[in-house]
């Protein structure tokens, strides 16, 4: 009974663990289950239809002629004003992207004869590509050295990958049942395939030769790797490959295609490593220029030259340079790997270093002096802005002065008034301003209001003995009555 008691827990847990191992197994294939469907793209590969699409993408003429000429305008313009949004618009109604695509779809199936026309046209829209943007920059009067045109004049390690990825997202867009027009329109844009042969034309029409190469070197790039991905991807979705009834003919094909493979991928290959190794001692160049230079309050770096071609930096600094700050700089270089074997020259100046001071010191005078002439101007400024003050209030207080008037005894003239003319009912007074439209003067009038209405000729009369009477009694050179 003792022993069956303790047989009992140790089978549990065995039953347990068998438990615990076939849920991590389930979970296991259900996790895998899930990432195969998530990634798995040949069950929604339309293989005859994708061959098929790109092939009616190859042919260049008619309308796709135009459409690149145009594109090819409306790049170098967006080129040559560094306006991005023009140059994305450009890059998305090119037709460039048929035949490369076709070039690494052909290879992978073994179709010579679409090879051929693929290849055909791709030089036929590179020629014409170069040609027209030649022409543009030929004729227009801006020929500035845009940043947007100075970006494609040097392929860097991005440019490459960005060409890896973009193909490989082209290819994968066209094998899917029913067009991706988005993907391929983004593709267009990232891949960047119009700029490069524009800035072509930039150097040719410039005679900047150096501009040209580099901007044919990236367009080289970014063709090689969409037209390597589609191969890549055609190859790993099993496109079928193209039956030649001549054996003879379909080995010799399938042999040329898998030569031509052969001869993409190599120099693709070599020109990822070299685009890398570039890239990587740029990036260890400015580490060490912010961490070796930059951050030593010691160093004046008044120029550098960086030779990748070459492996040489020449460092200028302003102030004399000692054997240990030598010294420590090439054995600090040797710390990042890609321009460890780089010969780095430093050279200092003592002189340079005064002349810097003094120069410094001279503009620190003339900026003081300049600083004075504009304070003595100002406190000039001021003082004229205070007589001005001062006048303005003479003015003023003059303005607002009352001039005493004589003090008319109109109470008593008009309680006279009224018993020389009874029939007076009101007696008014002021003086009025008149205008004859030359000049204005002040007169002063009187504002009889008679009792009772009479004719004329009698108002006329008592009117004119008033005038009188008041004139006399007022002692006023003119008195009017209205």
């Amino acid at each position: 009974m003792t022993e069956n008691t303790n047989q009992q827990p140790a089978s549990d847990k065995e039953e347990m663990a068998e438990s615990v191992k076939r849920d991590a197994k389930g979970l296991f294939e259900s996790v895998n289950t899930f990432i195969r469907e998530l990634l798995d793209i040949r069950s929604e590969t339309d293989k005859d239809q994708t061959i098929e699409d790109v092939k009616k993408d190859i042919p260049f003429k008619g309308h796709n002629a135009w459409i690149l000429i145009f594109s090819v305008f409306v790049a170098s313009i967006g080129l040559n004003v560094s306006s991005t949004a023009v140059v994305i618009g450009a890059m998305l109604i090119s037709p460039l992207m048929g035949p490369i695509v076709g070039i690494g779809l052909s290879i992978a199936i073994n179709d010579i004869d679409t090879l051929r026309r693929s290849l055909v046209n791709l030089g036929v829209m590179v020629g014409l590509s170069v040609l027209a943007a030649t022409l543009y920059f030929w004729v227009s009067p801006l020929t500035e050295l845009t940043p947007e045109l100075e970006a494609r004049t040097a392929p860097t390690i991005l440019d490459v990958m960005v060409a890896v990825f973009g193909g490989l997202a082209l290819i994968v867009a066209k094998s899917k049942k029913g067009t991706m027009a988005n993907a391929i329109a983004g593709v267009a844009i990232a891949t960047a395939l119009m700029p490069p042969l524009c800035t072509v034309g930039y150097g040719i029409a410039e005679w900047e030769l150096g501009y040209a190469l580099g901007a044919l070197y990236l367009f080289s790039i970014n063709a090689t790797f969409i037209a390597l991905s589609t191969f890549i991807v055609s190859k790993l979705l099993r496109f079928p490959m193209l039956r030649y009834a001549n054996s003879v003919k379909r080995k010799r094909t399938a042999q040329l295609a898998s030569l031509l493979a052969i001869l993409v991928m190599i120099p693709a290959s070599y020109t990822f490593y070299v685009t890398l190794n570039e890239s990587n001692a740029e990036r260890d160049y400015k580490s060490f220029k912010a961490n070796e230079i930059d951050a030593n309050e010691n160093l004046y770096l008044r120029k550098d030259f960086y030779d990748y071609n070459n492996e040489s930096i020449k460092l200028y600094f302003d102030g004399e340079i000692n054997e240990a700050t030598v010294s420590d700089l090439q054995n600090e270089i040797k710390k990042y790997t890609s321009i460890s074997d780089f010969t780095l020259a430093i050279n200092g100046n003592k002189s340079r270093g005064i002349d810097q001071i003094s120069k410094a010191y001279d503009r620190s005078i003339v900026q003081l002096n300049r600083v004075e002439k504009e304070n003595e101007k100002l406190l000039d400024e001021i003082e004229d802005l205070k007589i001005q003050i001062t006048g303005l209030e003479t003015q003023l207080k003059e303005a607002n002065k009352v001039v005493p008037v004589a003090v008319i005894p109109y109470a008593s003239i008009a309680k006279d008034a009224k018993i020389r003319f009874p029939d007076l009912a009101e007696l008014g007074y002021g003086k009025v301003q008149r205008s004859n439209f030359l000049k204005v003067d002040t007169v002063q009038v009187i504002f009889p209001k008679w009792k009772f209405q009479v004719s004329d000729s009698l108002d006329n009369v008592r009117v004119h003995a008033l005038q009188e009477w008041i004139t006399k009694e007022m002692k006023a050179d003119t008195l009017y009555v209205e």
